[in-house]
């Protein structure tokens, strides 16, 4: 069994974890994607199968194979084997979480998505992988119809970090590129 994991929100924020050895990976036939479920009435981020797709994120060893906070941190995913490629192109065997398709197909309403998680996700991606990889964070995420809750002010993501301006920058310029947000000039939800 794999002993590693691929992270590919906010485990890609280093400090949002203890986690030894983590480094940038990529992993090809999944695309990340917002899902509602009736398990808490705010959108997750997970993964699903996708053969054109490839992400960008970070896979960690655990330590001695205990999975076990690491399940209790993904509350509500189910574990997926596979393998991501590592910056060198060395395959690497990972588990990679994913909300159950059935558990999303039961919601009819779209959850609101906290900005202070996106904030946290997007700041990894920015230390991992520069500007280049927010930006291929926000193209290779589907479901970007859910609204935005603004809660930056007073963060509700129990691991949500501090941004700079320009990182918050960063996060406003994606959020302005994708769904209805393109188009909309109150693309937020204010707490």
């Amino acid at each position: 069994m794999a002993q590693h994991f691929f992270g590919y929100g906010s485990l890609v924020n280093r400090a949002t974890h203890s986690y030894p050895d983590a480094e940038p990976a990529s992993l090809t036939g999944w695309r990340r994607v917002w899902v509602h479920t009736p398990i808490r009435p705010l959108a997750y981020l997970s993964v699903e199968p996708d053969p054109t797709c490839t992400i960008q994120g970070l896979i960690a060893h655990v330590p001695g194979g205990d999975w076990a906070a690491l399940d209790a941190r993904e509350y509500g995913y189910n574990r997926h084997l596979g393998h991501a490629t590592r910056a060198n192109n060395t395959p690497h065997p990972i588990q990679v979480y994913a909300v159950p398709t059935t558990a999303s197909q039961a919601v009819q309403a779209a959850h609101p998505i906290l900005l202070s998680y996106i904030d946290t996700v997007v700041q990894g991606f920015l230390a991992e992988f520069g500007p280049q990889g927010a930006a291929h964070f926000f193209q290779t995420t589907k479901g970007w119809h859910a609204p935005i809750l603004n809660d930056r002010a007073a963060p509700q993501y129990p691991r949500a970090q501090r941004l700079t301006k320009a990182e918050q920058a960063v996060v406003d310029e994606g959020l302005s590129t994708v769904g209805n947000f393109a188009a909309s000039a109150q693309p937020f939800i204010n707490t």
